[in-house]
């Protein structure tokens, strides 16, 4: 079976690997390979980020305009192609097509707001004691940025460091992930079809530990944004300290979902299944510890498992399918043994769980509820990145607080109750970078989004994000003829 190969996109053009190896990428739906993507390494690496330099003088000296109107018409072609790319990733990481396509289409969004902030590098005036001395500050782009997007989403991931960077006149070096790496290959020809000049965006494919490492790594790479799972980021915080360079860090989550007594179980049910099952528990912001108050919790359990044991597995291409496979077999070997080890410690499986029936290819794990779960144990504290709910049941809302966060994480959390002073307690006191009220998984491109602990530092999306890929120079202007006074002194 012959499997077509795709290479790096460097300077505008397609360039084979270096090495000449390819590595393959795999279906989860037959586990087999399908594609092969160009193996990495530091050579590949470093003509991509040089090509980066070359272009950073002139697309930094572009007009704010010009700039505007290629992320715009970048935007537009997403949005023209998300069929296309909903296709690639829907296949590449088993996620369900309709919700892949519809973040290809929000996309156009993403791009269209940043196009409008190229407009919006602006400085400011500060006041001085000194009647002749003038100080202003203007906003300056970094130079090259190394951009490392997570599998699960890696185009609208992606597009939280690649839209602001571009707006603000850097120049960027891809490092898809080696799972799931095709649209974002599709993405530099959209980019070039779009105006967008050779070598400002640069894609080079293969290992985290290899071309991932090397982008860090580089002398020209200003400042590099990562999205991924904490050990991953403590190997790329290391390197990137090693040439003092600032990181941004989108990391994992064990996000709590609590639920007061005081909602209507058949009206909030779904926003349950939202926070967990939608593509397949494979998201950030999964909100995998269901924490219920007791005056509802035996009957929201209830209510859950009925609707899980409803959900629909299978192809993910298919418009019917709700929840697909799981991306890869390390990741599906790890949510059973997690399962497996609640059970063990006495959790009870209210749905799901290894008994339950699945597809007879792919790598797929039943939509799984867990009861009886203490946030102790190991399902509780550590992120799965798959389709298993953790519910832990609560008395009163201190023990809401404490309970959620009790957790390394601190990513986001949900609050479902029609309370509103408790709505902004809870949320106020909660350690985490979102807070949801009444809702679950709602994404803003004006919106700051990021982590607190080990889910990361630093924000994507909205002015906050911008303001991440430009640095502030200070400018001083004497208007004063006469001869400067004591040189020995601060003026």
């Amino acid at each position: 079976m012959t499997t077509d190969r795709h290479d790096h996109w460097i300077a505008g053009r397609a360039v084979p690997p270096h090495s000449g190896d390819y590595l393959p990428t795999l279906d989860p739906m037959t586990t087999r390979p399908w594609a092969e993507i160009a193996r990495g390494d530091a050579d590949d690496i470093d003509r991509a980020v040089t090509a980066a330099q070359e272009a950073f003088p002139v697309w930094r000296a572009t007009a704010p305009s010009r700039r505007a109107e290629i992320l715009w018409k970048l935007g537009d072609l997403i949005a023209e192609h998300a069929d296309e790319l909903a296709q690639l990733e829907s296949r590449d990481a088993g996620k369900v097509i309709r919700e892949v396509r519809g973040q290809q289409v929000a996309l156009r969004n993403w791009y269209h707001y940043y196009a409008t902030l190229a407009h919006h590098m602006e400085g400011r005036h500060i006041p001085h004691d000194s009647r002749t001395l003038t100080a202003i500050t203007v906003r300056e782009p970094y130079g090259v940025i190394g951009v490392i997007p997570a599998f699960n989403s890696p185009m609208f991931l992606g597009a939280m460091g690649l839209a602001p960077a571009l707006a603000a006149g850097n120049t960027v070096v891809v490092k898809p992930p080696e799972v799931n790496a095709l649209s974002l290959r599709l993405l530099g020809q959209l980019a070039q079809q779009a105006g967008l000049p050779d070598g400002c965006l640069n894609i080079v494919h293969g290992y985290g530990h290899e071309a991932g490492d090397a982008l860090v790594g580089h002398t020209l790479v200003r400042k590099v944004f990562f999205t991924g799972g904490p050990e991953s980021a403590r190997a790329v915080t290391a390197r990137a300290a090693a040439g003092l360079k600032p990181t941004v860090l989108e990391l994992g989550g064990k996000s709590a979902n609590i639920f007061f007594d005081d909602v209507d179980v058949e009206q909030v049910t779904n926003g349950v299944i939202a926070g967990i099952f939608a593509a397949a528990g494979q998201t950030c912001v999964a909100g995998s510890r269901l924490l219920v108050q007791r005056g509802i919790a035996d009957q929201l359990v209830k209510a859950i498992g009925e609707r899980t044991q409803r959900i629909r597995l299978g192809n993910p291409i298919s418009p019917d399918t709700e929840m697909g496979p799981i991306s890869q077999e390390k990741i599906h070997t790890g949510v059973a043994h997690r399962v497996a080890e609640a059970i063990s410690d006495g959790a009870e499986v209210v749905a799901g769980g290894p008994e339950a029936a699945i597809p007879g290819e792919g790598w797929f794990y039943a939509p799984t509820v867990l009861d009886g779960v203490t946030n102790d144990m190991a399902v509780a504290r550590n992120e799965l990145f798959g389709p298993v709910l953790s519910v832990i049941r609560f008395q009163d809302e201190d023990e809401a607080v404490a309970i959620a966060n009790d957790s390394d994480f601190g990513l986001a959390g949900g609050i479902w109750t029609n309370n509103l002073q408790r709505a902004h307690r809870v949320a106020r006191q909660l350690e985490a970078g979102t807070v949801w009220v009444n809702t679950y998984r709602a994404l803003h491109y004006g919106t700051p989004f990021g982590g607190t602990k080990t889910s990361g530092y630093g924000r994507e999306n909205g002015l906050d994000g911008f303001a991440e890929f430009t640095q502030p120079k200070s400018i001083w202007f004497e208007s004063s003829t006469e001869p400067m006074a004591d040189p020995f002194t601060l003026r």
